[in-house]
């Protein structure tokens, strides 16, 4: 065989890889690897990594995956080793999303912000700071209800005076699409209105994560954490996906310190409170717990029909009162469902020419209903997994090896592997903070048993049973 055929093998073992991991991992660190050679007399596969770092954390947390993928492609026999790239072939930049707009992450210095200007005198000249708020949200839009007031209350206090200890980190948590994203940045905007002079900064944790692997690619650590610590409000969204990442989660620990200790304010955003996270470092939840822990609830009736005349009047439709009230009672979950059936309104009332009424609100209620009975979530798993097979879920995020616990937590990560797109090394993160090895073990484990193994077929359906009922 050539070299470009066994290319070809390296890049088939890479497409095993990826349906075993969550895309963002695979993204991070194995996109940027390459086929440099394989020697069929040795059976040496080498592969081009960007540093030594990359080797070394895929050793410590993907090797199983990755030992497996390369078996599949190259046979038992072979021997994998990682070359270090040169900088002409390795790519030291990336773009990724921020917001609505892309962004450039250069080692550490996501806008180029921080880098001097030279003016035409010759002078130093300082860049005005880029904040990447979100320009849409505001407090004048953000629609106050029961399930939020608390929230809002701290955060209009907190742009009021950024320094106040009390609720210094401000947590706010809450399931996807209640409102987080579109209140902190509102916080943010507040803060740079009455304080113009502080530096405000919003990004993702998800974006977070990539600028610090690029700072270890290209060795500018110390200049990552110097530019994260000039911040005077740092706002950090997805906070969870630090799940598992270890590096990251120490880097952002050191980050947190210095602004807590300088006065700086943080503010942080969370599918769930402190305690219940998984994958995180104790040390690193306890400081979570430091300050103010607030929770925006799903939106009662009369706040979600507050969201949908706030939908309505920003993009100047005319719907009839009586759908509003529809949507309002039928629509029970957050406030992007409520946007996204505003959305199809618009969109079915365009391609078929109709007026929005209340015959066509009922029809594109029902189709949002079915689609999002389908969603399963590891919580909804580990949960129906409780119910039937009698445990608690401390049990199962526990340590305890008692058999009936054991396989308990088993079948939970094997049925989250069958009905959700998690890579194994998040549903270990989530179920009792395991490594990917151990979910893999589980997951063939369970596999083998429901061959031959009436009794956990009986369990797996039962779980599956309750599971199919909650989705409808």
């Amino acid at each position: 065989m050539t070299q470009n055929e066994y290319k070809h093998q390296w890049e088939q073992c890479l497409e095993i890889i990826k349906r075993n991991l969550e895309p963002k991992d695979f993204d991070t660190w194995f996109s940027p690897l390459s086929f440099y050679s394989y020697n069929a007399q040795t059976n040496e596969l080498k592969i081009n990594a960007p540093s030594s770092y990359f080797r070394e954390h895929i050793e410590k947390n993907f090797s199983i995956v990755t030992w497996e993928a390369v078996r599949q492609g190259f046979g038992l026999k072979v021997r994998l080793g990682f070359r270090q790239m040169t900088d002409s072939e390795n790519k030291l930049t990336q773009v990724v999303e921020v917001g609505n707009s892309k962004t450039l992450v250069e080692g550490v210095d996501p806008s180029a912000q921080v880098k001097k200007q030279i003016n035409k005198q010759g002078r130093d000249v300082q860049p005005e700071f880029d904040s990447h708020l979100l320009e849409e949200y505001s407090f004048d839009n953000f629609i106050e209800g029961k399930s939020n007031i608390l929230s809002r209350s701290v955060g209009m206090s907190l742009a009021q005076n950024p320094k106040q200890m009390t609720f210094n980190p401000l947590f706010i948590h809450g399931h996807s699409g209640v409102g987080k994203t579109h209140l902190v940045n509102a916080i943010g905007r507040a803060i740079k209105d009455i304080h113009p002079e502080k530096k405000v900064l919003y990004l993702s944790a998800h974006v977070f994560q990539y600028q610090y692997v690029d700072a270890v690619r290209n060795n500018n650590m110390p200049d990552f954490i110097r530019f994260y610590q000039q911040i005077d409000v740092l706002i950090l969204d997805d906070v969870h996906e630090f799940a598992a990442q270890k590096g990251t989660q120490n880097t952002f620990f050191h980050i947190f310190n210095h602004l807590k200790q300088n006065g700086k304010q943080i503010i942080l955003t969370c599918d769930r409170k402190p305690s219940e996270m998984q994958g995180m470092e104790e040390r690193l939840l306890s400081r979570f717990k430091w300050g103010m822990i607030a929770e925006i609830g799903q939106p009662d009736e009369k706040l979600r029909k507050g969201i949908l005349l706030n939908k309505i009047h920003r993009n100047g439709l005319d719907i009839p009162q009586d759908v509003v009230e529809f949507i309002s009672k039928n629509i029970t979950g957050n406030a992007r469902e409520l946007e996204g059936v505003v959305n199809s309104l618009m969109a079915h009332s365009i391609c078929f020419n109709c007026d929005i009424d209340l015959t066509l609100a009922q029809r594109v209620v029902n189709q949002t209903a079915i689609v999002e009975s389908r969603t399963v979530t590891v919580d909804d798993i580990v949960e129906h997994t409780c119910r039937v097979l009698e445990v608690t879920k401390e049990d199962i995020l526990g340590s305890s090896r008692r058999a009936n616990i054991a396989q308990a937590r088993q079948i939970a990560m094997y049925l989250t592997q069958k009905h959700t797109n998690l890579s194994t090394s998040k549903i270990g993160a989530m179920i009792g903070n395991r490594n990917h090895a151990t979910v893999i073990h589980s997951v063939r484990l369970i596999d083998d048993l429901l061959t031959n193994d009436k009794k956990v077929q009986e369990r797996v359906s039962a779980v599956e049973e309750s599971l199919k009922k909650r989705r409808g």
